[in-house]
């Protein structure tokens, strides 16, 4: 007999529907019946990428997978954040509830609780119209949380206008320890094109409010990793970094299918050789940018494992990727659309991880002590790069140049510096430790889980 009957919403991102379903995970194997309910899209990406028997195995586990539509016709590109998030807010509220009306009706028991994205702040409300209690999961930095509830503040202090825009270019530094980071790379003006920001400005402000209406607000992160703001917000709590399992086998959500071939790749690799290459489910490089980085793979003379996702590089010459991969498929380098990052980052093989720095792959990095080299693209991803450059001090960043590009120089250059240092290398084996000792029996985020099984099961 399950504990109860929770619903888990994430918003439709790859970097959100991961760790939700990491989480689900956990309260499968506390003993919860759990819906996971994707847009129509995702669902369908999950599905298809699941392995053999993948969906029948998340049933037998207690996770069902429901969806309902996002309010974007089939063409539309969902990867610009400010349609999505127009539309989701709009159409997804009397989908969510019909979905739970249905699920009552066709017998299926009553749900006591939604975990929903902060992000879907509007579930929130259909929740508790329907008599649902309600718990907010955080998938990002804690201080990323922490610099949008203090939107009022910093309008107050003049250093924000009304509309989210700085009013003055400066470095912010909200508490000690907590990772500085410029007026100008505030996440939610980083997120799209100028003039949809509004969009998701409006959307922070409305789920800042809307947060109120949970009764706990958990977050994937660590107590140590970010100690000043978890002293400066005492309520959220760390219960990460979270993991499907150790052994990562368990499908965690992934919109493309897994290349394993990459894993007997490694097999091969002498350890802490491999520059692991990654820009996450939202990045795009244009051609030069892609070339610069390729040939700058190429000068390090290491092996290297790149993942190209298919939608990575529009334009881009194909007898000259052809000829790339030809090149590098000699032994130096293999390239994959898709792997399972956490078990390459726990791969003896890798010496440091080329990363877009968004929050999933920042914390498995950190829990797998990967050196890191920082390549932001947008959103929060910046202060993720302040967290491993100044805070943590467990890896490097690259510099564009004058014409923004990251050259070819400058990526073998950085690539020998974060690989070389022993320093680097010593920290980040210790923010591993930290990490892992704080999700073990009696660690913080351990204890942290255990109050919220605790709240669900009421």
């Amino acid at each position: 007999m399950a504990k109860g009957h929770v619903l888990v919403l994430p918003m439709p991102c790859q970097g959100h529907v991961i760790p939700l379903m990491e989480l689900s995970h956990g309260l499968a194997d506390d003993g919860f019946e759990v819906t996971f309910v994707n847009t129509e899209v995702d669902h369908a990406l999950v599905v298809a990428a699941l392995p053999a028997g993948g969906a029948a195995e998340l049933r037998d586990r207690g996770i069902h997978l429901a969806f309902i539509p996002d309010g974007l016709t089939d063409d539309e590109d969902r990867k610009d954040l400010n349609k999505l998030i127009d539309a989701y807010s709009r159409h997804m509220p009397g989908h969510l509830e019909r979905l739970i009306r249905e699920m009552e009706a066709a017998g299926r028991p009553k749900a006591r609780w939604l975990v929903g994205d902060v992000n879907m702040g509007w579930s929130f409300v259909v929740a508790r119209k329907l008599g649902i209690r309600v718990a907010s999961f955080w998938p990002a930095s804690a201080a990323c949380l922490a610099i949008m509830l203090k939107i009022p503040k910093l309008i107050e202090d003049g250093v924000l206008n009304e509309k989210g825009w700085p009013e003055r270019q400066e470095t912010l530094q909200l508490a000690p320890g907590m990772p500085p980071l410029h007026t100008s790379l505030l996440s939610w003006n980083n997120a799209g094109a100028p003039e949809g920001q509004h969009i998701i400005f409006d959307l922070v402000c409305r789920n800042n409010r809307l947060n109120d209406l949970a009764e706990m607000t958990v977050c994937n992160s660590f107590h140590e990793a970010e100690a000043g703001v978890f002293k400066l917000f005492p309520d959220i709590l760390p219960i990460g970094p979270l993991f499907a399992d150790r052994e990562f086998r368990r499908p965690v959500g992934h919109f493309l299918p897994e290349d394993t071939r990459c894993l007997e790749w490694l097999d091969a690799q002498p350890d802490g050789s491999v520059v692991y290459v990654a820009f996450g489910s939202m990045a795009i490089f244009d051609p030069r940018q892609f070339q610069e980085l390729a040939e700058g793979l190429e000068l390090t003379g290491r092996p290297f494992l790149w993942v190209v996702r298919p939608d990575f590089t529009p334009g881009l010459s194909k007898p000259w990727l052809d000829g790339f991969r030809r090149r590098v498929a000699a032994g130096r380098g293999m390239i994959v659309s898709w792997c399972s990052q956490q078990r390459v980052l726990a791969h003896a093989a890798v010496a440091c991880f080329v990363s877009h720095c968004g929050w999933n792959s920042t914390l498995e990095g950190v829990r797998n002590g990967v050196p890191f080299l920082c390549w932001p693209y947008f959103c929060d991803q910046f202060l993720d790069r302040s967290y491993v450059t100044a805070v943590w001090r467990t890896g490097l960043t690259v510099s564009p140049s004058e014409d923004g590009v990251v050259t070819r120089e400058e990526v073998r250059s950085k690539v020998e510096q974060v690989v070389g240092d022993a320093e680097i290398r010593e920290r980040a084996r210790l923010l591993r430790d930290t990490a892992r000792a704080c999700i073990s029996e009696g660690g913080s985020s351990n204890k942290n889980f255990k109050k919220f099984i605790d709240l669900l099961s009421e």
